[in-house]
């Protein structure tokens, strides 16, 4: 007998097994949930309890563009891309992060995407701080950021520049080739670069900066996503290495251990080739006969670099 899972175990099962983008949209989503929560207890309560969460969520969760004040508050240009004040921002996020992070995970793997999550995000912060300090009419605007705009830009970048002929239907009728739709978004930001509309667009600009990069030199080493991922991996096994509780030596019988083979730039760089122009052929016929016209192998294929990273 099949006992059914419960809403809990349907998170848990999404948080595992649903890809990066599902857990990138689960740590917004929990973030944009403790944030409401306080606020609402705040209103309830009142008074000077108001008051201290409606100043301190803001230096937490948010990237002030007055240099002075990131000075002080400098890990706003992290927090900032996963907190959302508001509903709507939070949703339009959201949604845009699933179907790009969704298209991103076939072309790439998951820990692209987050690497390219966090740079597309910081470089579209640190741009609008370069903004404010050299624009003069922007210079008296105190404002602050918050949301991933400019990770999610980065991403969407990323994959009009890789991939520009691939066709997306708008609203689900009109197909639209991704080149389009990010150079219509570009044009928005561009124009509407110095009204005071609420919205950061020079970090939504610093973000598609990054999605262009990011995918220029993509085999090599020197590739700025790469190159990103490469020092955090070195990073996490730095501190998984300084904390571990198993630090005793092992000894094997029969001659000196071998230590974990790595391969040149040049073998990786041309596997990784390989694997892209396998993918890019499936991509290829998934637009031109649909995916129930690929074979078994083809969408194991497809199936296995989703999940990868």
């Amino acid at each position: 007998m099949q006992t059914e899972r419960t809403f809990i175990d349907d998170l848990k099962h999404q948080y595992q097994h649903g890809g990066m983008t599902i857990r990138l949209i689960f740590i917004n989503s929990i973030i944009f949930l403790a944030l409401q929560i306080l606020l609402v207890f705040g209103r309830l309560i009142g008074g000077s309890f108001e008051s201290l969460i409606a100043s301190i969520l803001p230096n937490i969760f948010s990237l002030n563009t007055d240099l002075g004040e990131f000075i002080i508050h400098p890990w706003g240009i992290i927090t900032s891309i996963f907190a959302h004040f508001t509903v709507w921002h939070f949703l339009m996020n959201m949604l845009f992060l699933y179907f790009s992070g969704k298209m991103f995970e076939q072309l790439f793997d998951q820990k692209r995407l987050l690497y390219t999550y966090i740079v597309g995000g910081i470089a579209g912060g640190f741009l609008e701080i370069l903004a404010h300090l050299i624009f003069p009419t922007l210079q008296n605007e105190k404002i602050v950021v918050v949301g991933a705009s400019g990770s999610v830009m980065a991403i969407f970048a990323a994959l009009a520049f890789h991939r520009p002929n691939l066709q997306v239907n708008l609203f689900g009728v009109f197909p639209v080739r991704l080149i389009i739709l990010a150079g219509f978004f570009v044009l928005t930001d561009l124009l509407s670069l110095g009204l005071n509309d609420g919205t950061a667009h020079f970090a939504h600009i610093g973000g598609v900066i990054i999605g262009m990069v990011s995918v220029h030199n993509l085999y090599s080493s020197s590739n700025l996503i790469n190159r990103t991922q490469m020092i955090g991996d070195s990073l996490i096994r730095f501190f998984r290495n300084l904390f571990s509780s198993n630090k005793k030596l092992k000894v094997k019988k029969g001659g000196a251990t071998r230590g974990p083979k790595f391969k040149s730039d040049e073998d990786y760089n041309a596997e990784a080739k390989e694997r892209q122009i396998t993918i890019d052929k499936i991509l290829d016929k998934i637009s031109k006969s649909g995916y129930d016209s690929l074979t078994k192998t083809e969408k194991e294929i497809l199936f296995n670099q989703s999940k990868n990273g």
